[in-house]
């Protein structure tokens, strides 16, 4: 089973890895930082259309984000 925790450490990956600031994310997507911080810190999950917004933004599939890649289908 794919856990909420899996989720949140493939999102802080990809935002530590993205090479754009926590500010420069939240503005391209109409969001504060501190939105972003949140995120970071694990103290908030994106709702889902912030979610694919910063999969657009990050350049990552949401599929990696929301750990399919990680899981084989029957």
């Amino acid at each position: 089973m794919i856990t909420i925790d899996q989720i949140r450490m493939k999102l802080i990956d990809a935002i530590k890895t993205s090479g754009k600031t926590q500010t420069e994310i939240a503005k391209s997507i109409g969001i504060r930082p501190t939105q972003i911080s949140s995120y970071i810190n694990g103290r908030k999950l994106p709702a889902l259309d912030t979610l694919a917004n910063l999969c657009v933004v990050l350049d990552v599939e949401p599929n990696e984000i929301l750990c399919f890649d990680d899981h084989t289908h029957n």
